[in-house]
């Protein structure tokens, strides 16, 4: 994605995202860090130990259930 110039035009809000740049992430899998940012959370080695293991047990539904 070209990065734009603050004296360069802002993208018009009626164009469309091309389809490369947009993702579910389901080709990745969640981890641990996406857990703990989807909960707004900080990323702590605490955070991330509770995040690890809530994935161990749940899987990606663990993310699933707290995104709309």
């Amino acid at each position: 994605m070209p990065i734009q110039n603050s004296d360069s035009p802002s993208p018009s809000d009626d164009t469309t995202t091309p389809d490369a740049l947009l993702h579910t992430g389901a080709e990745h899998g969640a981890s641990a860090e996406d857990l703990v940012l989807a909960t707004g959370r900080d990323l702590t080695p605490r955070t991330l130990a509770w995040a690890e293991r809530k994935l161990a047990k749940e899987g990606a539904a663990a993310l699933d259930k707290l995104l709309p």
